[in-house]
């Protein structure tokens, strides 16, 4: 089996990625109102990749927001069935002055694709269309599959939820697998057993009535920008620690054993400087940096602006500030109590020479995956089968908002099988992903349905 799989894969692997860079040139950017056209443009071409792939049926189906597709491959009611969760949405690609080429003008350099949507989420979920296409055109699919792909997980996958709840019989299936993480290498090959959680908010903060001369006014008047940039300094301690109380008080503490199996995973802090031009880490004390981006929560401020910022100089007293502010949250926190802890705290230290308006722009909720569960063991006898080596079970420091509603409403577990990097510059300019990972996540994902089939 492994070998036709492997001459099928080999003798279609051009057509395989420039299907790939085809999607990656629609600017599929959810965010953005502008792109509306664009991500309706993507799901056309999700639904025809899915039926050219082997999908007895594929769908657009329209939201409130952007349309989800569906698609499905029943082979035997009465076989397991895999249910693929993806997303077409894209990030913004700001700022485009520090690419180093078009962000939807995808080109390949050191094996590499550099393109917004990449590795987030373009190139991996369709390498499970390409490992469906592969089984079909083989004729050895063992298991049902089913597609769900959004196009608003960049944004919170707000519609995705009424989707789910609406259509559980649509959705039936024994386990949900999803491509949208990384591992540590393709040396040393991982599987996500968890993701954190999330609670994103926008902070507006007002002094005066209108902008003012900085020189008439200054001193005599509260500057947004300066009452803003001393609230956000005072949610950390001299420690790193978050200052917000009850912040921590859900927080499972991970046991010794759990945080020794991750200081056994292959990491070089030095290596982790260089590449990100950094002198020094940063952190919680007390803890390692992978600890920190794993089973640690965190408060981070992912833009702050007000005032002028034009080129040259203008000198004003801003009559507004503002910054977004995200919280990654760890098993047992829960966004919608974060996310109110954060505002009230907000509220209360905000100085009566101010006003503050906090409102909410989405949240998710963190998820674990056992790792003696049915789905882990057959993503780990497929990892084995196409690395050679056991793959090492570590927590991932993203989120992806819709897992902890997908197993409460559809009750089955969730696996991760990411073949990304953590450095691919996910969400950052020219990120990018290996053409090798790519083409060994369509080996791969052939052997999981082999194996998730055959376990009793």
């Amino acid at each position: 089996m492994s070998q036709t799989w492997n001459d099928y894969q080999h003798k279609h692997k051009d057509r395989f990625l420039e299907e790939l860079l085809e999607m990656l040139r629609i600017p599929s950017v959810s965010a953005r109102t502008e792109h509306k056209a664009d991500m309706i443009r993507c799901a056309e071409m999700v639904q025809k990749r899915l039926l050219e792939a082997g999908a007895d049926k594929a769908e657009i189906i329209a939201t409130a927001g952007h349309p989800i597709v569906y698609g499905e491959k029943i082979i035997d009611p009465t076989k397991p069935t895999v249910l693929v969760y993806g997303h077409y949405d894209v990030q913004p690609p700001d700022p485009l002055e520090l690419w180093n080429s078009g962000p939807f003008d995808p080109i390949i350099k050191d094996g590499k694709i550099f393109a917004r949507g990449s590795c987030d989420d373009k190139g991996q979920f369709y390498m499970h269309v390409k490992a469906m296409e592969t089984m079909v055109q083989t004729n050895t699919l063992c298991t049902n599959i089913k597609f769900c792909i959004e196009g608003e997980e960049e944004v919170g996958s707000m519609h995705l939820t009424e989707f789910v709840i609406a259509n559980k019989e649509l959705l039936k299936a024994d386990v949900i697998l999803i491509s949208d993480t990384a591992m540590l290498s393709l040396e040393n090959p991982s599987i996500d057993i968890g993701v954190r959680g999330l609670s994103y908010i926008e902070v507006e903060v007002t002094g005066p009535n209108r902008d003012l001369h900085s020189g008439v006014y200054g001193g005599a008047v509260a500057n947004p920008i300066t009452i803003l940039s001393k609230m956000i300094a005072s949610l950390h301690d001299e420690n790193n620690r978050i200052t917000i109380p009850g912040f921590y008080d859900d927080v499972i503490i991970a046991t010794d054993s759990e945080r020794q199996m991750m200081a056994s995973a292959p990491f070089s802090e030095e290596e982790y400087k260089t590449d990100l031009g950094i002198k020094e880490v940063w952190g919680e004390t007390g803890f390692t940096t992978n600890e920190r981006t794993g089973i640690r929560p965190t408060i981070e401020i992912n833009g702050i602006w007000g005032g002028y910022t034009g080129e040259g100089a203008k000198t004003v007293l801003p009559s507004k500030a503002f910054a977004k502010i995200s919280a990654r949250l760890v098993p047992n926190q829960h966004s919608h109590k974060i996310t109110e802890l954060l505002i009230n705290h907000l509220q209360k230290i905000a100085p009566p020479t101010i006003e503050l308006k906090a409102t909410l722009h989405h949240g998710g909720e963190p998820y674990m995956t056992p790792v003696d569960c049915k789905a882990y063991q057959a993503a780990a006898a497929a990892i084995y089968d196409t690395f050679g080596k056991k793959p090492i079970p570590v927590r991932g420091g993203g989120s992806i908002p819709i897992c902890a509603l997908f197993e409460k409403e559809l009750g089955v577990k969730i696996v991760f099988m990411g073949f990304g990097l953590d450095s691919d510059n996910l969400h950052s300019p020219n990120e990018k992903f290996n053409v090798e990972n790519y083409y060994k996540g369509i080996e791969t994902i052939p052997y999981f349905h082999k194996h998730f089939a055959a376990i009793k």
